[in-house]
């Protein structure tokens, strides 16, 4: 019984190091291709939290809103650091139900830009169930285009769209 008090906190310290992956930066595309649609029953989007903290935004009395504002704003120090921190906040939930490699891209189109189609996306190679991917369009990208109006986030395999989600205007 004692050796197991021992170890526990090993044990402890070795599965939080596993948990703390890096996560992985989007790429920016410079053009968006248009893909095939192909959807599948072997991938589908679970949920998705969408965010937004920019200037004028005011939280309100909801606790969990506030939460996601400092969530945002952690670390920031002056207003130079909240400023680069404003922007559109993306989270994606999706499943896999066999191996595959995917790459999770988000489309989206903003206020000074129009009609022009962004995309960024991440790579994942074989997966097989449940991940989650976030695209963070802040700083000099946000300030410069403004913000998203209209978005779809697709998954896909082998240069076809197996799943997507996209919002009411796209």
């Amino acid at each position: 019984m004692c050796r197991f008090f021992l170890l526990s906190p090993l044990i402890g310290l070795f599965l939080l190091a596993g948990c703390a992956a890096p996560q992985v930066k989007p790429t920016p595309l410079v053009k968006v291709n248009v893909l095939p649609l192909a959807l599948s029953d072997a991938f589908e989007f679970r949920k998705t939290k969408t965010f937004f903290n920019g200037p004028g935004f005011n939280p309100g009395r909801d606790p969990m809103v506030s939460i996601q504002k400092r969530r945002a704003e952690f670390g920031a120090v002056d207003s130079l650091d909240r400023a680069e921190r404003a922007g559109d906040y993306f989270t994606f939930w999706w499943r896999a139900h066999r191996k595959a490699n995917v790459t999770v891209r988000l489309e989206y189109r903003t206020v000074n830009l129009g009609d022009y189609v962004q995309a960024r996306e991440l790579y994942y190679p074989d997966v097989l169930g449940t991940y989650q991917s976030g695209f963070n369009i802040i700083g000099d990208d946000y300030s410069d285009d403004g913000r998203i109006t209209s978005w779809r986030c697709v998954l896909i395999e082998e240069g076809k769209i197996v799943a997507l989600t996209q919002s009411m205007l796209w």
